[in-house]
């Protein structure tokens, strides 16, 4: 039997609802299912053998729904919300409608797609994005701390030294009870947070096993070893982008402007991307201007006409196309290639 059906899948935390259409845009079959394996499997078998793909929406819980499916014989595809976008006339919305709109995107080979990682790189993906996050929560103790000092006092310290601090010395600088009791409580915090990530960050290095490409990372000045994993894990397979440039917007790396006849009109869909390779360029470029001598010059030549946060925006563009070129040619980094 010739396969002429697809499926498209508007996925909710508990239940999704499955609309299938065929390759002319006749509307078969819709239906809300609960989020279980078996019931899913179950209800689509009939189809199975007619199922040209399966799109599902691409929410925080989509990983056991691609896998089961794949398990099954089933072709999945991503669908990328947020490059999707309805006719904004439309009266009314809802669950179906939605279904059916990445259904008839899929039959009409337009489904802006997003990267399904393989289960087996999944897991190790997801522990340094929460190694991220830590060290996000981390920097905003630091920042909390620092700006509560400096209100007290009128003392500027930097990070460095506000962690050689003691607590006995913090409590000189604070005096009252109720301040000396936030900067006890932070400092532990901070504390908890360095082992932590200091723990992750340990497991990741030792269990898991980078590919050749983490080696060309490790080349780019800025890049160490845990940011060169990041972007293993968060890239994949670089031949799913065309061009540098393609990459560097997946990097977040580029504006996203809107313009008319030299004015601007607002701003595109800046959250089109990966933002967690956004922070590990940006990273890196902060790493580099510290580092690397030529990147520091073109640094300050970028920001003696512009704001710093554009400098270091220009400069991870520059090191996201460096890397496409690198993973692309399987060749480690040159500077001169970057900066000429």
């Amino acid at each position: 039997m010739n396969k002429e059906l697809y499926c498209g899948v508007d996925l909710h935390s508990n239940n999704g609802v499955y609309q299938i259409v065929r390759t002319d845009g006749i509307p078969v079959w819709r239906r809300r299912l609960g989020n279980c394996p078996q019931i899913v499997l179950r209800t689509l078998e009939p189809f199975r053998e007619r199922l040209i793909s399966v799109a599902i929406e691409s929410t925080y819980n989509w990983y056991w729904l691609a896998d089961c499916l794949q398990r099954a014989g089933y072709t999945v595809e991503l669908a990328n919300p947020s490059a999707m976008e309805q006719y904004n006339g439309l009266k009314n919305s809802n669950d179906n409608s939605d279904a059916a709109f990445i259904a008839e995107l899929m039959r009409l080979r337009i489904l802006p797609k997003g990267w399904i990682c393989p289960p087996e790189d999944r897991a190790w993906r997801d522990l340094l994005r929460r190694r991220m996050q830590m060290v996000n929560a981390r920097t905003r103790l630091i920042l909390s701390l620092q700006s509560m000092v400096t209100r007290q006092t009128g003392q500027s310290f930097k990070t460095a030294d506000l962690e050689k601090v003691s607590i006995d010395g913090l409590d000189g600088l604070l005096e009252h009870t109720a301040l000396c009791s936030i900067a006890h409580e932070q400092l532990r915090l901070l504390g908890a947070h360095n082992e932590s990530i200091a723990s992750l960050e340990q497991l990741a290095l030792e269990r898991c096993k980078p590919r050749p490409e983490y080696r060309l990372l490790t080349t780019v000045p800025g890049i160490g070893m845990i940011l060169a994993m990041v972007i293993m894990m968060e890239v994949g397979d670089i031949t799913r982008f065309r061009s540098p440039g393609k990459f560097s917007s997946y990097c977040r790396s580029v504006p996203a402007r809107r313009s008319s006849n030299g004015k601007s009109k607002g701003k595109n869909n800046a959250r089109n991307g990966n933002k967690y390779l956004g922070w590990a360029f940006i990273e890196a470029a902060n790493h580099a201007i510290r580092c690397c001598a030529p990147a520091r010059k073109w640094y300050q030549r970028k920001t003696a006409s512009a704001p710093p946060v554009v400098g270091r925006k220009a400069l991870a563009a520059k090191w996201s196309k460096a890397v496409w070129y690198m993973l692309t040619e399987k060749k480690p980094f040159q500077l001169k290639h970057v900066f000429g």
